[in-house]
Parts: C-alpha cells; structure tokens; sequence
C-alpha cells in the first residue's frame, strides 16, 4: 500500500470523525451511502478505462511511447501531448488510468503534464458542448486562442521541475 491509499484512508478516517462528532452517526451514514452511491456510478466506466489502459500498453510499444512522447522527445513531444489532450473527450475515470498506462510505458513527465493541461484547459469536445452554446463563439474562441500556448509551456516547465525534485534519482 502506497503513500496515496494511506492519504485517502487518513482523510477518510479524519472526515469520518469529524462528521460524526459534529453532526452524528445519521449524517456519517448519510456521507457514507452517498460516497458508496458515487462508487456504483462509477466503477463501469473505471473498469472499462482500466481495460483500455492495459490494452494500449500492449498496443502501443513502450519504444514508440518512448520516441514520441518519451524524455527526450523536446517539444514535438509537449505538442503531441497538448494535441492529445485538446482532442480526447472524457472524465477524469477515463484519462488518468490512460495517462499511468503512457507513463508505464516510457511517455515522459512533459508530455504528461502538457496532455493534462491541455485537456483541461483545451478540452475542444468542452468548448463545442457546452462553451460556445452558453458563452457564445467570440468569447469562446478567444479564451481557446489565449490558452494555447499554455500546455506546451506548463508540460515544460512541469518536466523540468518534475526532473530537479530533491531526493529525485536521475
């Protein structure tokens, strides 16, 4: 069990207590069952991007995972991975289980980071579904125009950072 199970059993475990000694045991039930409600909406469609997760990293070579988006990949490899994020559609339970898949198999901090930030700052199935119908097409545009050049330049920075944590082995 890694540092991440033992964060959300310590969160769990505080908040747990916490609305039980303010707000009593009907109410931690209450936090309960609505959490367990949220686990059976999801664990579909977590089961099935854990699946495509496991399938990309036998479809796709880790050499060419590598090549394309991997460490050494510079800025072609920011640029993919802030194209991939502007056009992938999808939650949160579909992307990150695909992003651990790419990580696994040799896609580079960058990259990952770019991926990450354009989709969700870029997200073009977002603007088309439900930004340009509410905001309409000037303002929409312009905000999608003014945050391009965002992902390459935080999957840059994020990379380097990523690289230079202390404690960090090459």
């Amino acid at each position: 069990m890694d540092a991440g199970f033992w964060f959300m059993f310590t969160a769990a475990a505080v908040f747990g207590v916490f609305v039980l000694h303010s707000h009593g045991m009907q109410r931690a039930l209450d936090g309960l069952s609505s959490g367990g409600q949220l686990l059976l909406a999801t664990l579909p469609k977590m089961i099935f991007a854990f699946a495509v997760a496991g399938l990309i990293q036998v479809v796709i070579p880790a050499d060419l995972v590598s090549q394309w988006i991997g460490e050494g990949s510079g800025m072609r490899g920011l640029l993919i991975g802030t194209a991939a994020g502007t056009f992938t559609p999808g939650g949160p339970f579909m992307h990150f289980p695909i992003v651990a898949s790419l990580l696994n198999s040799g896609a580079g901090a960058g990259p990952i980071i770019a991926y990450l930030t354009a989709w969700s700052l870029l997200g073009v199935h977002r603007l088309i579904i439900w930004e340009v119908p509410i905001l309409g097409l000037e303002i929409s545009l312009v905000r999608f125009v003014a945050s391009l050049a965002l992902p390459p330049v935080v999957g840059l920075v994020g990379g380097y950072m990523f690289h230079h944590l202390p404690g960090r082995m090459p």
